[in-house]
């Protein structure tokens, strides 16, 4: 960098100088990534560095993600921009990856006497971070405060933040992030059979006979079969009472995404039970969400948890819907009925799917235990229990709806462990 004093000019093209950062924050442990490196690279394009601090940041935010990486970027930093460095010098040689990058020597003009501004000898470097011109650590390094970290994009400011905290713009945001997560299903195996170049397999009587046509009806070669893998189904149920308002819009979202992606079967429940299937198959995500709320009448209403239960088990799931499927249940466990029949509707649910995830985005407050009669009712019958209220919970759910069931017992076994730490019979303690 150099130009005029306060207005410093690049002398190489963004993307070489974002690659040739990036490679020179990754020799020091930062996961500086492709990705990473061309968003700087924009950046760069979009707002020019007229100083060193509006460099610093456009620098730090598309770079970091993590404050522990603070002190390795700022010594990068202060060794690339603050110096004459050869970012290309070493690159591709594993012996000095753990170097860093090589500094030149600043080179005194003639007469001995130093460059004006560099560091005399025996003065130890000290990282420069952006503040006032003339310190070094700009207003943190008076003060004692810590320096504010910049996210990386708005996607990662957004991973913890609870959805019922977000303004609107956020939860826009945060909705097409939503849609976007695949909950994918562990497979099963179906009656259709291809053939399979294994000898352990069984042998396809009927295509061996057809084959041995070819050899004077003599045998010579047996074709095995094994039988073909496919996703299992998923269901979701959604509570959108008015205790579950804050999350309903998100997971109504996360519904549509899974519907659209992956062909689930959607239903939302308050004081009675309706199927969305269809109405969430239209990929307009505002227009999906006002067809939503107008299927279902007692949208914001109150709670009937068990009833709801009942007729999707009587109505929907003993006809198919949840036969060997992973069903999720988004709800807070608030109910009005009693718990005992939130029991009985969910062993009936139990015998018919094959893991039952339950998302209570309640869970995330400190000192949650889930002692509401109609959660205590139905977490011993559950395979998983997630909050669900930010993306990473999220995240968490779609690793809990990917796992393959492990149970030691039949359904409703008392005492039997479902969940790490808890046990079905100390829940109702």
């Amino acid at each position: 960098m150099s130009g005029r004093p306060g207005s410093p000019k690049l002398l190489v093209e963004p993307a070489a100088l974002a690659a040739g950062f990036a490679h020179a924050l990754h020799r020091v442990g930062i996961p500086a990534s492709p990705e990473r490196a061309g968003r700087f690279a924009r950046a760069l394009a979009l707002v020019p560095p007229d100083d060193r601090s509006r460099l610093y940041w456009t620098a730090r935010v598309a770079f970091i993600a993590d404050v522990g990486q603070l002190p390795a970027f700022d010594r990068v930093f202060a060794a690339v921009f603050d110096s004459s460095v050869d970012l290309a010098d070493g690159r591709g040689d594993p012996a000095d990856a753990a170097a860093g990058p090589r500094r030149v020597p600043d080179r005194p003009p003639p007469g001995g006497q130093p460059r004006p501004g560099a560091p005399s000898p025996g003065t130890p470097a000290v990282p420069a971070r952006p503040g006032r011109p003339g310190t070094a650590g700009g207003a943190d390094a008076e003060d004692g405060a810590p320096a504010v970290l910049a996210a990386a994009s708005p996607d990662e400011r957004l991973r913890r933040a609870s959805f019922a905290e977000l303004a609107s713009d956020d939860l826009a945001a945060v909705r097409r992030l939503v849609r976007k997560l695949e909950l994918a299903t562990p497979p099963r195996r179906t009656r259709r059979t291809r053939r399979s170049a294994r000898a352990a397999d069984p042998v396809d009587v009927r295509r061996s006979l057809r084959l041995a046509q070819r050899t004077a009806g003599d045998p010579v070669r047996l074709v095995h079969r094994r039988r073909r893998m496919r996703p299992r189904r998923l269901v979701l149920l959604c509570d959108v009472s008015a205790s579950m308002e804050p999350y309903t819009a998100v997971f109504v979202a996360l519904l549509q995404g899974a519907v659209t992606g992956l062909r689930a079967d959607a239903y939302v429940f308050s004081t009675r039970l309706t199927r969305l299937s269809r109405v969430l198959a239209d990929r307009d995500p505002d227009r999906a969400l006002q067809r939503a709320a107008a299927a279902a009448p007692d949208w914001a209403g109150g709670t009937r948890l068990a009833e709801s239960l009942r007729r999707f088990v009587t109505e929907h799931g003993r006809r198919g819907a949840a036969r060997g499927a992973v069903v999720v249940i988004l709800s807070d466990g608030w109910e009005r009925d009693d718990p005992e029949q939130v029991a009985a509707q969910m062993a009936r649910l139990r015998r018919l799917a094959y893991r039952i995830v339950w998302v209570n985005p309640r869970k995330a407050a400190p000192g949650y235990a889930p002692l509401v009669g109609g959660m205590a009712a139905a977490l011993p019958y559950c395979d998983g229990f997630t909050s669900g209220h930010s993306l990473d919970a999220l995240a968490e759910l779609a690793i809990t709806v990917a796992a393959v069931r492990t149970r030691s017992g039949g359904p409703g076994t008392p005492g039997r462990r479902l969940l790490p730490g808890v046990r079905s019979s100390t829940l109702n303690e």
